[in-house]
């Protein structure tokens, strides 16, 4: 199915979780998981849960940190179960597989062409999920439609359900054509794009960027916070920025800089 796939969970506890989402992702032909300091791994009970996809596990790609799972990745989706105080985009996982669909199958351009286009799908603790800030990092959410009554399920039971919304949209897609040929741009009023979208990385590095000038400025107290932030993390997570784009605003803030300090 989709290679440029990534299944990232975020500080598992269980390794038992690991194998069963292994073996969730196989079933469903995803291939690249990447795991954010479990509590053990490798493990033997990771593995005996994984049954045949044990390839999935010697494959795992085990990280430190949020951001070096996000690494190289136009686009990511949290897994969330709650309710947020800044409202954010969110879908159920069979929007969600479309708009994965949308970026997974994007013309590519540039030079570098084996590493666009790489989607995160992200799921959080087996307690308590992810936090806000994690969830901030994420261009959209994906809320699996529960019970009301009972809404608690099982990390590997969340990533099953998501996993075979994307298998059977593929399929259905797929079967309408070339899907390599017939794939869908980002803007449906373009041709394509001519630029590869900027990473997650690259555009939390301008988020960082505009609020040392902001702060330079005095246009933002980090004292007193607010909301400002997050808000606008969500604008630039909801522009789909390109490179050049995420370039282009870094060069000007750089120039406001020297301004300040040439006027200093």
């Amino acid at each position: 199915m989709y290679s440029n796939v990534r299944i990232v969970m975020m500080y598992t506890s269980h390794p038992g979780n690991i194998g069963a989402v292994a073996r969730a992702m196989k079933n469903m032909g995803l291939g690249e998981l990447c795991l954010v300091s479990p509590k053990s791994f490798p493990d033997i009970v990771a593995e005996r849960r994984a049954a045949g996809a044990k390839d999935i596990l010697a494959d795992a790609k085990v990280v430190e940190t949020f951001d070096e799972a996000l690494e190289g990745c136009v686009a990511v989706v949290g897994a969330s179960a709650r309710g947020r105080k800044i409202p954010w985009p969110v879908m159920n996982p069979r929007d969600c597989a479309k708009k994965v669909r949308e970026f997974a199958l994007l013309p590519k351009t540039g030079s570098d062409q084996e590493n666009q286009n790489k989607v995160a799908i992200v799921f959080g603790r087996e307690d308590r999920g992810l936090t806000n800030d994690e969830l901030q990092r994420c261009n959209y959410h994906v809320h699996i439609p529960t019970n009301p009554d009972y809404g608690s399920l099982n990390v590997a039971m969340a990533l099953q359900v998501v996993a075979y919304e994307l298998r059977m949209d593929y399929l259905l897609y797929s079967g309408l054509g070339d899907a390599t040929q017939a794939a869908p741009t980002l803007s449906p009023e373009n041709d394509g794009w001519d630029e590869a979208l900027a990473t997650s990385d690259e555009v939390e590095g301008l988020i960082g960027h505009l609020e040392a000038v902001m702060i330079k400025t005095e246009f933002f107290d980090p004292e007193n916070p607010r909301q400002l932030i997050p808000r606008l993390r969500r604008l630039f997570q909801r522009s789909r920025m390109d490179k050049i784009e995420v370039n282009i605003m870094r060069g000007f803030l750089n120039t406001v800089l020297k301004a300040i300090k040439d006027k200093c």
